[in-house]
């Protein structure tokens, strides 16, 4: 059997489903839950076991509409047998957008690479086990680190030792699909950068032009802040962020293909 290849179309299908038919996923709003429910259904059907953890947020101000106190949820993709006190990676991407963006490329564009790549690692597992987060509540509700990234911030504070311990690394995925000649690879300047070099390295063997840079702005920084080796892909910016114009045709699927790559040739290193 070849080995599984990353499929720039049914990364893009996910975005035009997340952005497209469910459009705004803010985090607390029916539109979040529906598009919860189709991230644990399509991971199931790719055989993985999947759970969903609540948490609560504040209401607050997301990028300049008034939103409620709330319930927002982590959905937690684990292939069958997954021990996490076992060594592992996380690979993972916001599903929430704020309130009056569709989010194809924040974050849709992300979630649309973490399933294909679930897709593959369930053909071909890699070395480590991956854990596949969709994080909610990565937005923020106000200003500061304290109202921001919530369903991470959430998962690092929960997390018991032993699987802390057992952490090698987490990768985010945020806005990894807008047109570009490079895919960002970030970390927040804090902790190490082992992670981050390993993704560089990996990308070069996938012959794909990568540019470091240092950010703060996605899930990886609640694993930084924690100590954990963390990355981030992606943050090209672009004229429809956070805005009604964040819709598919701002998405491009050879870059998705693209951060696809950087990735899967990462997990191939473990």
């Amino acid at each position: 059997m070849p080995p599984p290849a990353f499929d720039p179309a049914a990364a893009y299908a996910v975005v035009e489903h997340l952005a497209g038919t469910i459009g705004p996923r803010e985090a607390t709003s029916p539109g979040f839950q529906q598009a919860a429910q189709y991230v644990v259904d399509t991971m199931t059907a790719l055989g993985y076991e999947v759970t969903t953890t609540p948490f609560p947020v504040p209401a607050g101000n997301s990028w300049g509409v008034d939103v409620e106190a709330g319930t927002s949820r982590n959905v937690i993709v684990d292939p069958p047998g997954f021990d996490p006190t076992r060594p592992h990676v996380i690979v993972g991407a916001h599903l929430d957008t704020v309130p009056q963006a569709p989010g194809a490329e924040d974050n849709a564009s992300g979630i649309g690479v973490m399933v294909e790549l679930a897709r593959m690692a369930a053909a071909q597992p890699p070395g480590l086990p991956v854990r596949f987060i969709a994080f909610g509540s990565e937005e923020p509700r106000g200003d500061g680190d304290s109202m921001h990234h919530f369903g991470s911030q959430f998962y690092v504070r929960e997390l018991p030792a032993a699987q802390a311990a057992a952490l090698a690394g987490m990768v985010s995925l945020d806005r990894v699909g807008v047109a570009a000649d490079h895919v960002p690879v970030c970390t927040g300047g804090r902790g190490t950068t082992a992670l981050r070099d390993a993704l560089v390295a990996a990308a070069a063997t996938a012959a794909v032009p990568v540019r470091t840079c240092e950010n703060r702005s996605s899930d990886h920084w609640s694993f930084e802040k924690g100590d954990l080796p963390s990355a981030r892909l992606g943050s090209i910016p672009y004229e429809a962020y956070h805005s009604p114009g964040d819709v598919p045709a701002v998405v491009d699927p050879a870059q998705l293909g693209r951060a696809g790559a950087v990735v899967w040739a990462w997990l191939g290193t473990l």
